[in-house]
């Protein structure tokens, strides 16, 4: 890790329940939380922090429908308790600094809507390891791993998206999320550029 700052890896909902087979699966999810795991093990040293996170919904009211519409409502998926909601078996290795649930009562898209088991956000817990930067990976590209990363960018921190270590719902939203970080001021650069 160099020594200029202190930079932290969040790994975004990558859940059985966003993978294939999975409620919610996205094409190319098992692929990435592999790719995930090789980065991690292999690079690790270049961050201070690493968190997780994890759709963890319990009865988050009308983000879920029987009749979804895939924009602001959903099948149900991320739920609390079920193996689909916990961390890709392929993290098992991983061991985050700190795990944040998001969407208990509500729908919640970005990592910085939910906290740990002490009831700590992950703005506190990125400030509290006095965190200067963020890379962001996960999925989807499109919804979560956007909303995450915009929310670093707002509260000051230099923020990257991974593009190698993330995967979209569809080609089209993905285009969109790139376009939008971009404009925003997050920087997109593959795994490699890091």
């Amino acid at each position: 890790m160099s020594e200029e700052n202190r930079r932290a890896l969040v790994v975004v909902d990558v859940q059985p329940t966003f993978c294939e087979g999975g409620e919610l699966g996205v094409d190319g999810g098992n692929d990435v939380a592999q790719r995930i795991a090789d980065y991690v093990a292999a690079h690790r040293d270049r961050y201070a922090f690493v968190a997780t996170t994890q759709d963890w919904h319990i009865d988050p009211g009308d983000h879920f429908s029987d009749h979804p519409d895939f924009v602001d409502t959903w099948p149900p998926h991320g739920l609390a308790g079920s193996a689909n909601a916990e961390l890709h078996p392929a993290l098992a290795g991983l061991d985050p600094d700190v795990s944040v649930k998001k969407g208990q009562h509500a729908a919640a898209y970005s990592g910085f809507e939910g906290t740990d088991p002490a009831g700590r956000s992950l703005a506190d817990a990125l400030r509290d390891a006095g965190v200067d930067a963020v890379d962001v990976v996960g999925i989807a590209e499109s919804h979560c791993v956007k909303a995450t990363a915009l929310d670093a960018h707002a509260l000051g921190l230099p923020t990257r998206v991974l593009t190698d270590l993330t995967v979209p719902v569809s080609p089209e939203l993905g285009a969109a999320a790139r376009e939008e970080l971009a404009a925003d001021g997050v920087t997109l650069v593959p795994s490699s550029g890091a």
